[in-house]
This record gives structure tokens, C-alpha cells and sequence, in this order.
């Protein structure tokens, strides 16, 4: 599947979501010590496994995550969330592209 499709999907997602419950505009919550903490955690975790050879997806947006946890400033925040959606969507298009060569596959 082609990203423009996975972004379609998210879309339809989103849209879904807002004739669920509306707009909605909550605080941030973000910027506290613990998630500062998490932060430094998931980082660490995410550099052993890439030294080991054993990254994984689920490291590598547990990071972006527990970055984007860890951010008070809201143009810092931002930033950490698109880094975050973007993984999300590379995790996807990994996903898609293993479903694609097991189906074409022996």
C-alpha cells in the first residue's frame, strides 16, 4: 500500500473520530518530570537494541512517544508529535510491505 493510502486511511480515522465525539481540545498534559524520566528510559532502550542489532518498531515510537511525553513547550511538542505520526506510518507501510512479499511469495 502506497503512503498516500495509509494517510487516506488515517484520515477516514480521524473523520470517524470527529463524528464521534466532535472536535475536541483537551490539555496537553506533557512536560513533567516522570515523562522526562521515561524519556531518557526509552532512549536508552532504544540505543542498546539498535547497538545489539534488535530495534524494533515498538522501540523506536516508544521513543518518540515518551519524547513527545517529555516536551512543555508547545512548538517542541509539535514537533515530537509529527515525528511520532511519521513513525506510525513508516511502522504501517513496514506492515504493508511484509503482507505484500508473503502474498507475491512461494
Amino acid at each position: 500500500m502506497s503512503i498516500a493510502t495509509i494517510i487516506d486511511n488515517v484520515v477516514a480515522e480521524l473523520v470517524r473520530q470527529d463524528g464521534k465525539w466532535g472536535k475536541q481540545n483537551h490539555p496537553d498534559g506533557t512536560g513533567d518530570a516522570l515523562a522526562a524520566s521515561f524519556a531518557l528510559r526509552a532512549q536508552q532502550a532504544c540505543r542498546d537494541a539498535a547497538s545489539r542489532g534488535s530495534c524494533t518498531w515498538q522501540l523506536i515510537l516508544a521513543e518518540e512517544v515518551a519524547e513527545a511525553f517529555a516536551e512543555s513547550d508547545p512548538g517542541a511538542l509539535r514537533a515530537e508529535l509529527i515525528q511520532v505520526a511519521a513513525v506510525a506510518l513508516q511502522w504501517i507501510e513496514a506492515i504493508d510491505r511484509r503482507d505484500a512479499a508473503r502474498k507475491d511469495g512461494p
